[in-house]
């Protein structure tokens, strides 16, 4: 995967196929500290100590369309080698929280990609599942949580043309009034 966005996109069907209700995706964004720290936290299924060993590990996946599962190992080590790290807390029962963590100025942090087509993506993808989507540049932050938008809904389709423009009109909202505060 060439771009974080992807990244969030693979961890956050993980957690779909973890049976969860909520999830949530943070991305922050400091210049100060130099860090762009992405967590996602979701009420699934959870994982024992021993899966949480193991889910590091390229020739361990629970899919049963492929025999390895590359998302975190590729995620780990690209986070790693910014000067990062890759973290997960997980309790079976109560879910899954997975952090990483770069140096966002390193030069082979690979770039965020189109974050809110990958939100839109996982909202429409997935409307049964609550989705809130945090993004913070300095203490600034934005927050998208499409329960309200669905519950007015009421059943209509996700997929209708205006629905489809207002949620990511409302997803790229904060994102890009936020997005000029970045200095590169």
């Amino acid at each position: 995967m060439k771009e974080l966005s992807l990244h969030i996109l693979d961890i956050a069907e993980n957690s779909v196929g973890a049976s969860s209700t909520q999830i949530k995706i943070e991305v922050r964004e400091s210049t100060s500290n130099d860090r762009l720290r992405i967590c996602i936290i979701d009420n699934g299924k959870g994982m024992s100590p021993e899966q949480v060993e193991k889910v590091i590990d390229p020739f361990v996946t629970s899919r049963t369309t492929r025999k390895v599962g590359l998302g975190i190992p590729l995620l780990k080590a690209a986070a790693e080698m910014c000067d990062g790290y890759l973290a997960i807390e997980s309790q079976l029962g109560h879910g899954t929280k997975l952090t990483v963590e770069f140096k966002k100025s390193h030069i082979d942090r690979m770039p965020m990609g189109d974050l809110p087509g990958t939100i839109l993506q996982l909202v429409v993808g997935y409307p049964k599942i609550n989705f809130i989507f945090v993004y913070s540049i300095n203490e600034v932050e934005h927050i998208f949580d499409d329960k309200l938008i669905k519950q007015e809904l009421d059943g209509i389709p996700l997929t209708e043309p205006e629905i489809l423009a207002y949620i990511r009109k409302e997803i790229e909202a904060g994102y890009y009034e936020l997005f000029p505060v970045l200095e590169y």
